[in-house]
């Protein structure tokens, strides 16, 4: 078992015949040497694993500030991509609305056009019903007419026609 510090402190020497028993004495020395060798180098080991593992750390740190900052840059590519999707769409939209009113608009035209060719269509027919029924009714007013009992009551023979013809 390693020593402590305090049985370091509290360790007595037996008096020899000039003092200290100095086999003693040096056994103890040595006994303190493997244990501060011991831990000398037990420190060195910890050290190293604590520089290894410092640098380790570091490596994770510097990963993990670096996945950090992608994470913000993809963020902020995200929030770039949405508002471009936004922008897009309120153009998409827009446009959509030009077109539609575009295409209201030349309708209603079409509409306005239409109906103002029904009207002349109306207004022609109406003149067309009103010509076409005075021809009618003239042409009743022909056939009322007394000339027709006239030329009825006319009785020229086709044979005397004949007759007179070769007389000629």
């Amino acid at each position: 078992m390693p020593l402590t510090p305090l049985d370091i402190h509290n360790k007595e020497f037996s008096r020899g015949f000039r003092g200290y028993d100095e086999d003693e004495v040096n056994e103890f020395l040595d006994q303190i040497i493997k244990d501060y060798e011991l831990l000398i180098r037990e420190k060195k080991e910890l050290d190293e694993k604590l520089s290894s593992s410092n640098e380790r750390l570091g490596h994770f740190t510097n990963i993990e500030e670096t996945l950090h900052k992608s994470i913000i840059v993809a963020q902020e590519a995200a929030e770039e991509v949405k508002g471009n999707a936004q922008k897009e769409a309120k153009l998409i939209i827009r446009e959509a609305e030009k077109n539609a009113d575009r295409i209201v608009n030349e309708a209603l035209a079409k509409a306005r056009k239409i109906a103002m060719e029904i009207e002349e269509l109306k207004k022609q027919s109406k003149v067309f019903r009103t010509r076409f029924k005075m021809l009618i009714e003239a042409q009743l007013d022909l056939l009322k007419n007394d000339d027709w009992d006239k030329l009825m009551e006319l009785e020229i023979d086709a044979t005397e026609l004949n007759l007179q013809e070769e007389v000629k």
